[in-house]
This record gives structure tokens, sequence and C-alpha cells, in this order.
């Protein structure tokens, strides 16, 4: 039995038969730092209790404007945050949620009818698969107009895998959303097989410049971190183990579309209109990008065409175009470095 496969059999052993509920968890690492918006609160108290019961995250990383979307939910367990996309995307869109353990998945079909009762149609579907090969399973190239996972990709021994299928089943200008570990070394291999390492998200947490690597390789050049946030190790026997390494919990996003490597300045200014239901006051794109309803923002040909050529759009007024060249944009520090200086811009 190779490697990777004794570790897809470890994860899928830890989520459907050592956990029974999130609070079988031994750290928060599993957990997103996306505190839950009000918003989605009010949808929760919609959904079946044994749904919300065996999910293994918290919070919820799932982005605003997604009407009539077709989304892709990545190890989606008993399908809470795929019953949350199902309102959000409205009767018109549609939603799939994708995961290897049968024993969640079963939880999460079970309750589909009920669900479609509730909401007053059925938009969802939950597929048994692995991640790392998502057309085994039907998902087409160019299919999907957001991707989403919560704390899911560090699970996989085959990470580069997993981030080729989501960038070739993403639309042109679709949207990678998530919320994942990452350490600030490489793990040793010996822990990187550990079982309750892995299962708490620990073991094969992907070390930040492997993962810029790998999605540059990609052709995705900029990626954009939204949140981040340190993971303390409170349970004594992971951290004899593992507390050499630092974690961090971090939401990134990033967009399947040409894009350059640095940030350069064209001269660009965004406006964000106000438009987006959930956040009719400031819409942030990222941990730097700040937009205040109706207030302009400098902006690089990045973050420009993050905003236009996606779904964000309608929701933006840009002025300027690329026909002259001012040099590069202010750049801050990557993620794991200090945050972004005032007024800074896209890295």
């Amino acid at each position: 039995m190779n490697n990777s496969i004794e570790i897809g059999e470890s994860v899928r052993h830890y989520y459907s038969q050592v956990l029974q509920s999130s609070n079988d968890l031994k750290t928060s690492a599993c957990c997103s730092i996306d505190a839950m918006p009000e918003y989605l609160k009010t949808l929760l108290r919609e959904l079946h209790p044994e749904v919300l019961e065996r999910f293994y995250g918290c919070g919820s990383p799932l982005p605003p404007a997604l009407e009539g979307k077709t989304v892709l939910d990545l190890g989606c367990g008993t399908g809470r945050d795929c019953y949350l996309l199902a309102t959000l995307v409205g009767p018109n869109g549609r939603v799939i949620g994708v995961d290897m353990t049968p024993e969640q998945l079963e939880i999460a079909v079970r309750h589909r009818d009920w669900h479609a009762r509730r909401f007053g149609y059925a938009n969802v579907d939950f597929l048994h698969g692995h991640i790392e090969n998502l057309s085994v399973i039907g998902i087409a190239d160019n299919s999907i107009d957001v991707v989403v996972s919560n704390c899911v990709i560090n699970l996989s021994p085959e990470k580069p895998k997993v981030l080729a299928e989501i960038f070739r089943v993403l639309k042109p200008g679709g949207e990678l959303y998530f919320s994942d570990v990452f350490a600030d070394r490489r793990i040793p291999a010996l822990l990187r097989q550990d079982p309750v390492l892995l299962g708490e998200c620990l073991g094969g947490a992907l070390y930040w410049e492997d993962f810029r690597r790998i999605v540059q390789s990609l052709a995705c050049p900029d990626v954009r971190v939204v949140k981040q946030s340190p993971i303390s190790l409170d349970d004594p026997d992971v951290a004899a183990k593992i507390g050499m390494v630092k974690f961090r919990s971090v939401t990134v996003r990033a967009f399947k579309m040409p894009l350059e490597d640095r940030c350069e300045d064209y001269g660009q200014v965004a406006c964000y209109l106000g438009t987006i239901a959930e956040f009719p006051h400031a819409f942030d794109l990222d941990d730097h990008h700040h937009f205040e309803t109706g207030r302009p923002l400098r902006v690089c040909g990045n973050t420009a065409d993050m905003l236009t050529a996606s779904r964000y759009g309608q929701h933006f007024r840009v002025l300027g175009d690329k026909s002259r060249h001012f040099g590069l944009f202010d750049c801050s520090p990557g993620p794991q470095g200090e945050s972004a200086a005032a007024g800074g811009s896209c890295c």
C-alpha cells in the first residue's frame, strides 16, 4: 500500500470512527478563523440538527455574491456548508459537495430531501470521491464558478493534484476561497504520517512558500490572504510532538485569470458600489483592501482585474486601463510577515 493511500485511509478513519462531533477535536486547527456573520447564523437555524452536530469545522469561509452560481465544496462532510450555500446561490444556482468519507456523506444525503422541503427547492448534489481527481466523479473543465473548502486541503497527501484540479474545474474568472492551516516550515516526514496530527489538520499543513510555488506553477501568481491567525497547541501531547512548528489558520482567495507575478501600477482606481446585499457599507477583498462604499481606492493592475473580470465586476467601478505604466505598485510583505502598510497594496 503506497504512502498516499495509507494517509488517505488514516484521515478517513479519523473522521469516520474517532470523531463523533467537533467537541472531540484536540485542537482548534480544523476550525476556520472566519467568525460566522449574522446573516449566516440566521440561515444556520434552518439546517437539520444532525448535520450541524456532525460537522467538524467551525466559522464559515463562504464568500458573498453567489446568487445563481455553481459552487463546489471540497470535503463537504455532513453538508453543513453545502446547505448554507444552497440558500446563498438560490433556486437558480447549484451546489456540489464532494467527500471521501461515506459515513459523513450518508448523513448529508439522508437530510437532502428535508432541506429541499425547508427551502422550497432542491439544488444540492453530494458526490463520493477524492478531491485529487474530480474528473472521475464527472466534474468537467471550466464548469464551476466558486470552489470553497473548510480546512480540508491539508488532509490530502497530494496537494498539487488537488490545486491543479481546482483550477481545471474553475471557469475563467472563477474564485477559489478556502480556509486552511499553514506551517512556517516543512513538516518532518514522520510527523506527516501521524494519525492524530493528520486528523487535527497539523501533520499535513503546507509550508506557505510551497503553497505559493504550487499555485504559481498553475498560472496563479497572485493569491490573497483574507484573514490569518496563529494557532495555539493547547493539547500537551500534540505540543510535545510538533511544538517546534508555528501554525497559522489562513483564509485565502485566488482567481482563475491572467495576472502578473508582481503588483504593477497603471494608475487605476476602484470604487465599491455597495451593491452586495450583505455588505452595504464596505467590502474586503483581502486583509489590506478595504473598500468603503463610494470611496475610491488606488489599486494595482492585478486587483483591478480581480474586481472587473470576476463576478464582483458588477459591484465595482474601476477607472483607468493598462495603457500607461508607472512601475511597481507599493507592495506589502507576504502573509507570513507584517501586516500591510496603510494604503498599501496587493501582495
